[in-house]
């Protein structure tokens, strides 16, 4: 990950450099101040938000491919990792939770223009984003059970990750499939590893493979909740639809 890299052989510089910067600031200036220092100490760095840790004296920082750092409000110690917190309940994992409402804003402000949709039956309980491949295995194994999650009242919202990347086959089958007369049709064919015609159009393909990137998509099928909670890898239908408390 790009921060984890970064850190490895920059930290002590890092560290020199912002405490050299440091100054005291008013609150509503220390998320600004925070970004300006680790922009201007991290080659490559680009932060998505800052905000304040519910740890005493720590902010946090979203850089735009879904890493997170912490550091103290005068920016002279930074740590990486998550914050885990002890609850009655066990332990809760607040970096994740963190990342989740962030996910969920991005993907808001995403939109659902230009997705590949599988509607539930009925009454709509649900709905999940998914990043997938169409040559994935496991993607194929739950496009199988879209169906069951349709009629379990689960919307099934498609967007492109082909993990091969963009000028690929995999890429061009995806827009091919995106630009078919029937896109569902089309996409049920793929899955099943039946030849889908070539087609060229101007499409959102790109766009949803970079948001996957940013909203932390490592692998497919990549499910994301409304809630921005993701389920990386396969899940059966039924045990996705007990998840959300449908069953």
């Amino acid at each position: 990950m790009l921060i984890k890299n970064l850190f490895k052989p920059m930290l002590p510089l890092v560290l020199a450099a912002l405490a050299a910067g440091a100054h005291t600031a008013h609150a509503g200036e220390v998320e600004d101040a925070i970004a300006d220092k680790l922009t201007a100490a991290i080659p490559g760095l680009k932060i998505s938000d800052v905000r304040k840790s519910e740890a005493e004296g720590l902010y946090e920082v979203y850089s735009n491919n879904g890493d997170t750092i912490f550091t103290t409000a005068d920016g002279q110690y930074l740590l990486t990792g998550d914050l885990l917190k002890v609850t009655a309940n066990g332990i809760a994992n607040i970096s994740e939770q963190g990342r989740a409402s962030q996910r969920a804003q991005t993907m808001d402000e995403f939109g659902d223009e230009g997705l590949i949709s599988f509607p539930a039956k009925g009454t709509e309980k649900a709905s999940i984003a998914v990043f997938t491949d169409i040559d994935c295995p496991y993607c194929r194994k739950l496009h199988d059970e879209v169906p069951r999650l349709n009629e379990l009242g689960i919307t099934v919202n498609y967007y492109g990750f082909p993990r091969s990347g963009p000028n690929t086959p995999s890429f061009r089958k995806y827009i091919s499939v995106w630009c078919s007369d029937d896109p569902q049709a089309a996409m049920n064919a793929a899955k099943q590893g039946r030849s889908v015609d070539d087609q060229s159009c101007e499409n959102p393909v790109r766009e949803q493979f970079e948001l996957g990137s940013r909203v932390g998509v490592t692998g497919t099928p990549a499910i994301v909740l409304e809630d921005g909670n993701m389920v990386r890898g396969y899940v059966p239908s039924e045990k996705l639809a007990e998840g959300l408390g449908l069953l």
